[in-house]
């Protein structure tokens, strides 16, 4: 027999009734009936029911047992009385009567239990995540993440992609997040940086010929954490294509995402392919953020000239000074008490905006609200634009274009929430597209990079030439699932003319370009295939699939808020000795090493 066991503990059934096992895992739960004793044993697998009988030579051990030792079970497999069965554990027709029980390993007080669902403090959970992974919906949760990556690389495997690993050590990148540094011993003084993603290399790839690239790719960014950002490190499906088109990229990766989904989605419904595809202008104008949640129904409407030079002075003031004003519907919310709407206003102010105006209607008279402000036949072109019914509210958000249309967006899923209109048991998917190439940067008065510097502008040439930057569209895409994004994407700028005038136009000059960016620069001088790509991000489609609101809940080792790892203690002081060996000094103003 073998050492430890003959089965693990989610494998016995009904035709191994009058076998002699052995088992080992966890004591979950005990219960002690005074001449019986009864252990769930837990293993990754599942759970075993074990019977210790008081004339047992295991009893005495069995009693003493804490929750979480590890033991070894011999016994015999019994059938359970047909009022016994559990029907809700795949081994619930059967049971183990002990014979003898080892203790391999025992347990000290937990810091927190393992069995049952209470909810702990993260900071004692990530202190004693070991702990916390027995857990049966966190393990279930890793376990799907295995399960996951597993399917997505088969898909792509399946697509035609080829899987390449490329460096974690790396140059620092001038564009994007914060870098984690590292720094060298063999050159004092310079640093390698973590990749942010694998961008730059992925191209150069495309430009050695290798056409269709994917890993799941560790990526790494000095960033805040937010409950759908892990601080740190995350992980993405990074992908790259040669000669394609934005379309040959969106049909290579939607059958992937939707077999995915599909796969593991349980009873929710999935948008089958092809996703929608949404302007970028479309959705911040009709949802109020580029990435939005078309579980939601309600849709935003622009009704700035209806209210310019209006009765309601507040906003008619505010449009001639530049801002615009968008109506966020609240189906059959006309009904519903003044305290509604007021406490809709007074959430708005709590989020730092001025406020929300509303008309609320009732069996299709006047409204109330600012609707007396604004008049009888303002009211009535709002209503006709936007449809709205005899018993439909409306709030309207005003403010600059950006902040009219954040405020309408938080105020679009706020009212959704609230009147319950979000659809349930359902993934539904689609594509932003046509990001600006370009913005204005307030702070820094100057124009920069709106999303990925490697675009290819639309119109190419062309279009930085003779255009003003502000209007110019990029090859750009994001892809979004339930008001989370998944990855962003693009058609590269492959030609290096065009990517000189395209930072150039960003206030880069060639020689920094040269600098920062040569291996990509410098390959492209060599002959690059158009190509294109994107990097959905695994943590997120893991998050969305087990419905966990916080990405913590599917990462293996996370760090917290704070960027720290509670249990491994870092990141923590070095040694005097280790910063000599890389020539690095504190300032008297720094910390001082130990």
């Amino acid at each position: 027999m073998h050492a430890y066991r003959t089965h693990h503990c989610a494998q016995l059934r009904k035709d191994s009734v009058g076998q002699n096992v052995r088992l080992s895992g966890w004591v979950y739960r005990k219960r002690d009936f005074g001449n019986l004793l009864f252990i769930d044993l837990r293993d990754h697998y599942g759970i075993s029911q074990i019977v210790v009988e008081k004339d047992s030579a295991a009893f005495p051990l069995a009693e003493s047992l804490r929750s979480e030792s590890v033991i070894r079970v011999d016994g015999k497999v019994n059938a359970r009385a047909d009022d016994a069965i559990n029907p809700n554990l795949i081994t619930g027709e059967i049971e183990v009567r002990a014979t003898a029980i080892e203790l391999l390993s025992e347990a000290a007080d937990l810091p927190l239990p393992v069995f049952g669902n209470a909810e702990y403090p993260e900071e004692i959970r990530l202190r004693n995540r070991f702990l916390d992974l027995r857990r049966e919906k966190l393990h279930a949760n890793i376990v799907l993440r295995s399960n996951v990556i597993a399917s997505l690389r088969r898909r792509m495997i399946d697509q035609g992609f080829t899987e390449f690993q490329t460096p974690i050590l790396t140059a620092s990148s001038p564009e994007g997040a914060r870098d984690f540094l590292v720094p060298s011993r063999i050159h004092p003084g310079k640093f390698y940086a973590l990749p942010q993603a694998p961008q730059m290399f992925k191209q150069l790839l495309m430009v050695a010929g290798f056409d269709r690239y994917f890993q799941i790719a560790p990526c790494f960014r000095d960033e805040d954490a937010r409950a759908d950002r892990s601080p740190g490190e995350f992980y993405q499906l990074d992908f790259e294509m040669s000669f394609v088109t934005q379309e040959d990229v969106f049909a290579a990766i939607e059958p992937v995402l939707y077999g995915v989904f599909e796969e593991f989605s349980g009873e929710r419904d999935v948008t089958t392919p092809p996703f929608p595809r949404i302007a970028y202008k479309d959705s911040m104008l009709k949802y109020g953020n580029d990435k939005p949640d078309l579980r939601n129904p309600i849709e935003i409407s622009d009704v700035t000239e209806i209210f310019r030079g209006g009765g309601f002075a507040v906003f008619a003031k505010a449009i001639e000074d530049g801002s615009v004003v968008r109506a966020i519907p609240a189906p059959g919310a006309g009904v519903r008490a003044r305290s509604f709407f007021d406490g809709t206003n007074q959430w708005a102010k709590d989020e730092g905006f001025a406020g929300l105006g509303y008309i609320n209607f009732k069996g299709g008279e006047g409204g109330g609200g600012i609707a007396k402000n604004l008049g009888p036949e303002r009211v009535a072109q709002i209503v006709k634009q936007m449809g709205l019914g005899p018993d439909d509210g409306v709030f309207f958000s005003c403010g600059k274009p950006l902040e009219a249309a954040k405020l309408a967006g938080l105020a679009r899923t706020r009212v959704g929430v609230e009147l319950d209109l979000i659809e349930k048991n359902t993934f539904k998917f689609c594509w932003i597209v046509d990001f600006p190439m370009y913005e204005f940067d307030e702070v820094e008065q100057k124009v920069i990079f709106s999303h990925n510097p490697f675009s290819m502008p639309q119109g190419e040439m062309e279009a930085l030439m003779t255009m003003n930057p502000l209007d110019i569209l990029a090859y750009q895409y994001d892809i979004v699932c339930n008001g989370i994004e998944l990855s962003s994407g693009a058609i590269r700028n492959h030609k290096p003319e065009i990517m000189y005038k395209a930072f150039e136009l960003a206030g880069y000059d060639r020689s920094l370009v040269d600098e920062k960016f040569r291996g990509m620069i410098n390959a492209f001088k060599f002959g690059a295939p158009p190509h294109g790509g994107s990097a959905p991000g695994v943590d997120r489609i893991v998050m969305l699939l087990a419905d966990e609101p916080n990405i913590r809940e599917v990462i293996l080792f996370p760090m917290n808020q704070k960027a720290e790892d509670l249990m491994m203690g870092a990141p923590s002081e070095v040694s005097a000795k280790q910063l000599r060996e890389l020539g690095i000094k504190f300032t008297n103003d720094g910390p001082k090493p130990q």
